[in-house]
């Protein structure tokens, strides 16, 4: 027997209609998994924005110890203008250092009185050539062993950290929605399963005339896959939710400065939802075909 598309659209609706609880069920999991992965791909690309950010503006501060001599400050200047791994550096004073130390106490009238020129250090504001967080890394540790310094700092830490908390995160996402896309497939399964037992006689006759197992199958396969695209855009809907209610919210709000790397556009919401749209289409699939399989095996 030939397919026939109205067939095909006919029994597919005709099922989804039949089992509405286990259908809505199907739906909403399957809408679940993909929100989490969808939520996991958004604070990845957020937080490698922000590494990003933080790799533009990288840069290694020598702190010079009070009681460095000039020879040695000098011996600092020299092996930073040879180092291949400095892009530029600069020297900043003690009186542009208290400067910048009153700046930055300025709310804090009391701090700043008690500050005196003396209590700042000198340092070198050093660029990298390669702001990858391991050459940062060697590049301090060259200078830490220097005499006359007294510290080497960077953002390499900060990022290091940030980047392994995102991949903590987005492990635990993925592991949520991985059960939660197993068990989609298992009620999708289900769904399929009753469908079939509750039209098991139809489908025997189907079997007496001739009908070929795909041709059986097909529609059914069809209806696994509905519920997962059904699922996927209530999916992409709540994701577009969650972006405007709680990425966009911190991202704009004056005490979350961290989170301005998370203000997406609605549109990067929905395409990075289109491939997990066809994911879930996939696990549709999936379980109506071994639902279908098992049953036509019997």
């Amino acid at each position: 027997m030939a397919l026939n598309l109205n067939y095909v659209a006919r029994e597919t609706g005709q099922n989804l209609i039949r089992n509405p609880t286990l259908t809505v069920a199907s739906v909403i999991t399957v809408a679940i998994a993909l929100t989490l992965a969808g939520v996991a791909l958004l604070v990845g690309e957020g937080v490698d924005k922000l590494a990003g950010k933080f790799r533009d503006d990288v840069q290694i501060i020598i702190f010079v110890s009070p009681d460095a001599t000039d020879e040695q400050v000098s011996a600092i200047e020299a092996s930073l203008e040879e180092n291949p791994e400095v892009a530029d550096f600069s020297y900043v004073d003690r009186d542009a250092a208290f400067a910048e130390a009153q700046e930055l106490f300025e709310d804090q009238p009391t701090m700043a009185d008690l500050l005196r020129p003396e209590d700042v250090p000198t340092s070198f504001r050093v660029k990298p050539v390669n702001p990858d967080i391991d050459s940062v890394l060697a590049l301090r540790s060259i200078f830490q062993r220097h005499p006359g310094v007294q510290e080497v700092t960077s953002a390499a830490e900060a990022i290091r950290a940030i980047q392994e908390l995102s991949q903590k995160l987005s492990y635990g996402v993925y592991f949520a929605a991985a059960v939660s896309s197993v068990t989609a497939v298992l009620l999708i399964y289900n769904t399929i399963r009753t469908a079939m037992f509750a039209r098991r006689r139809e489908i025997e006759v189907m079997k007496l005339v001739g009908a070929t197992n795909w041709f059986i199958r097909v529609p059914f396969i069809i209806e696994g896959m509905a519920q997962a695209l059904l699922g996927g855009l209530l999916a992409i809907a709540l994701l577009l939710g969650l972006n405007q209610v709680l990425f966009r919210s911190l991202a704009r709000n004056e005490f979350f400065e961290l989170f301005r790397q998370f203000d997406f556009a609605n549109s990067t919401v929905v395409l990075q939802s289109i491939p997990l749209v066809l994911v879930g289409m996939v696990i549709g699939a999936i379980g109506s075909g071994f639902a279908v399989g098992r049953f036509l095996d019997v």
